[in-house]
C-alpha cells in the first residue's frame, strides 16, 4: 500500500500535477486550502521561503500581503503550473489587479537538503504537507543556515477529519487506510517531529488548530538568536 501511494503520490506532483488542485479538495472535502492557509499567523518578518509551493495558494497570499515571498519546488511540472497561476491572479486586467502591478513572482527549482540561498536570508520558512524530506537532517541544517536569528521554520505536516457526517467519516477511514491519518496521529507526530527539530538545534512549539472540522497539526520551529 505504502508503494502504490508514494507511486501515486509521485504521479500526482509531477506528470499529473494539474489534477492536483482537484484530488487535494475531493480527499479533503473542501478544506485543503484552509489547511495551508492556517500557518498564515504563525508566519513572521518579511522575508519568506516556501518550501515544496505546490500549486501556488499560499504564495499568492504571501505576494497579496507584499511579503518578499519565494518559492521552492522540486516538481518542474509543479513550478509551471504555480507560474500560472500567480501570473493569472497577479496580472488580471482589473481596476483590483493593479495594486499587485509590482508584484515579483519568485519560484525557483530546487530540494530542501540544499537551499541555493546564502546564510540568514529569510525571516520565515514554510512548509505545508511536506514528505518525509523536511525532516532530513540535511533538510534541517539548511533550514538553520539561511534563517535570521530568532527566525521561524513552520512545518504542517498533517491534519485530519473529525466530522461526523457519513462523508467526513468515510473519508476519515480512508485517510486512515492509507495511513494519510492514523488514529494515534497526534502522538506519531510529536514523537517522530518534534526530537529532529529539537536535535537540529529548534526551540518548538506544536499548535493544533480546529478547522471546518477537521485537525490540523502546525510545529514552529525557532532559531536560536546566538
Amino acid at each position: 500500500m505504502k508503494t502504490l501511494l508514494r507511486f501515486f503520490f509521485q504521479l500526482l506532483y509531477h506528470q499529473f500535477a494539474f489534477t492536483y488542485d482537484l484530488v487535494a479538495a475531493t480527499v479533503s472535502l473542501g478544506r485543503w486550502k484552509d489547511w495551508v492557509l492556517s500557518v498564515a499567523p504563525f508566519i513572521e518578518g518579511r522575508r519568506i521561503l516556501e518550501i515544496g509551493h505546490g500549486p501556488g495558494h499560499l504564495q499568492r497570499l504571501l505576494l497579496s500581503r507584499g511579503l518578499l515571498a519565494v518559492g521552492l519546488d522540486e516538481s518542474s511540472q509543479m513550478g509551471r503550473l504555480a507560474e500560472r497561476n500567480l501570473r493569472r491572479f497577479f496580472r488580471t486586467p482589473t481596476n483590483q489587479a493593479l495594486q499587485y502591478a509590482d508584484t515579483q513572482i519568485s519560484l525557483t527549482r530546487g530540494v530542501a537538503q540544499h537551499l541555493p540561498f546564502r546564510a540568514e536570508s529569510f525571516d520565515t520558512l514554510v512548509a505545508t504537507f511536506p514528505a518525509e524530506y523536511i525532516f532530513d537532517s540535511k533538510t534541517l541544517a539548511e533550514a538553520q543556515r539561511v534563517l535570521s536569528p530568532n527566525g521561524r521554520f513552520i512545518i504542517l505536516p498533517g491534519a485530519t477529519i473529525l466530522g461526523r457526517g457519513l462523508m467526513d467519516r468515510a473519508m476519515a477511514l480512508l485517510f486512515r487506510i492509507t495511513g494519510e491519518a492514523p488514529p494515534d496521529l497526534s502522538d506519531i507526530l510529536h514523537e517522530r517531529s518534534k526530537g529532529p527539530l529539537m536535535n537540529a538545534g529548534f526551540h518548538v512549539e506544536v499548535h493544533e488548530l480546529n478547522i471546518r472540522s477537521s485537525l490540523v497539526f502546525i510545529f514552529v520551529a525557532t532559531k536560536s538568536s546566538t
